[in-house]
């Protein structure tokens, strides 16, 4: 999608204002009161992923999802009656082109929504601009918590959704010592901050950690430690390029999983799919989704994606479901506006506040039941732990029997509550965007 430069300049000027003054879009409607409905009758989303650079491997194919999902809608009557017409714009695994991206979503296409990310570094890269421009923002991956953002909904895990099960199993399951890898950004070191205090709890002991550069894989370094170290297993938060270089090192390294095994919060079926089967049988993911979940709802899901001119990805994963997720709230969301306001009223923030809530049943989520919390518009969700077989799919080893709810700051209570206003202070002070 090419940005208007004049356009694009004239509104990163205005962004550093607009806290006090907010963008408010003009009527370009002659059919609804609305500014987000178009003159052809359209509703505009945004779709904001890494179609190229070290992300794309994962990111690309969440857009492959959302293209899917829009094609699907319009065919059956699009929401609310509107046709959703889709904005694509590449990321290209850069927090500035986010930025831009952002920018010239909301400020020249005047997108209802925007959904898209993967990283933490990406998602801290476009809230202000989002917050700044009461947008409205859809990120459908895991990441760490600690921040409150109201302009924001979030439908993967955190910390207490995946790796609070995951520690204590792998201490359980393989021995104490653990060793931590991370790609070098927020989400591995505050997720390994979390995964040490399970580890701590769990009786366990961090024999080391070390961090590498988004998109690099110079690995071999770190495993002349873990030779030496020889902790029983590996807790990974290595994200993208990275991830593939880190397996391969592995393999080069003579490891194998009933020697040192990994466990990751990120390592899908993707990752293996493009590296070969080899380089992810008997290592473990902990996520909400397994492509290899068995109910009626995934199967169909999966059979539809793969089978459409949007399946080239060849399989799903967490994050391409979760991506699933964020289109089915929305339209949820869109037609609870309409039916109780009507089309005059939306708007972004009209969208979140009919947002809080919103269940999905199992004949709708491809994972199970989930839902949106009220207060902190984190998602509901049941964690699961799985193994890789022999094929590039999940074994399910382990799931929790009911759905958790979402905890943010579960390391930092004494900070507060996120709630829908914002991080309600001990004091009584509300902050907003807190992070």
């Amino acid at each position: 999608m090419a940005i208007d430069r004049r356009k694009f300049l004239k509104a990163s000027c205005a962004a550093s204002s607009l806290l006090a003054s907010p963008f408010i879009p003009k009527l370009s409607n002659a059919r609804s009161s609305s500014p987000w409905i178009t003159k052809r009758g359209t509703i505009k989303i945004g779709l904001l992923w890494s179609l190229t650079g070290h992300l794309s491997v994962i990111e690309k194919p969440s857009r492959d999802v959302g293209l899917y999902w829009v094609d699907k809608i319009n065919k059956n009557g699009g929401v609310a009656g509107f046709q959703i017409e889709p904005i694509v714009i590449d990321a290209r695994s850069d927090m500035k082109t986010y930025r831009e991206g952002i920018l010239n979503l909301m400020l020249n296409e005047n997108v209802l929504a925007t959904f898209g990310g993967y990283t933490s570094a990406s998602r801290r890269a476009v809230m202000p601009l989002v917050t700044l421009n009461n947008g409205l923002f859809y990120y459908p991956t895991c990441y760490e918590g600690r921040e409150c953002w109201q302009h924001i909904i979030c439908t993967g895990p955190i910390a207490n959704q995946h790796s609070y099960d995951l520690i204590p199993y792998m201490v359980k399951h393989f021995g104490p010592r653990a060793y931590f890898i991370g790609s070098n950004y927020v989400w591995p070191k505050e997720s390994n901050r979390n995964a040490e205090r399970w580890l701590e709890k769990a009786d366990g002991e961090l024999t080391g950690e070390s961090y590498m550069p988004l998109g690099q894989g110079n690995f071999g370094p770190i495993f002349k430690k873990l030779k030496k170290l020889q902790p029983d297993w590996i807790f990974s938060t290595v994200v993208g390029d990275s991830d593939i270089y880190l397996r391969k090192e592995y393999i080069k390294q003579g490891f194998s999983p009933d020697i040192l095994p990994t466990a990751s919060l990120t390592t899908s079926e993707m990752e293996v799919k493009l590296m070969g089967k080899r380089y992810g049988e008997g290592h473990i993911l902990s996520a909400p989704y397994f492509q290899s979940l068995t109910n009626e709802t995934n199967q169909q899901f999966v059979d539809q994606f793969l089978a459409s001119q949007y399946g080239e990805s060849g399989v799903t994963h967490y994050n391409m479901e979760e991506t699933y997720l964020t289109f089915l709230y929305f339209k949820k969301a869109v037609e609870l506006l309409v039916k109780e306001e009507g089309e005059s009223a939306i708007n972004p923030m009209k969208l979140r506040q009919y947002s809080a809530g919103l269940e999905l049943t199992e004949q709708e989520s491809p994972e199970g039941a989930v839902h949106i919390d009220q207060k902190n518009f984190n998602s509901w969700l049941t964690p699961k732990i799985g193994k890789f077989d022999g094929n590039g799919q999940i074994k399910l080893l382990y799931q929790q029997d009911h759905a958790i709810q979402p905890d943010p700051y579960i390391l930092y209570p004494q900070r507060g509550e996120c709630m829908t206003t914002g991080l309600h202070l001990p004091n009584g002070k509300v902050v907003k965007a807190a992070s």
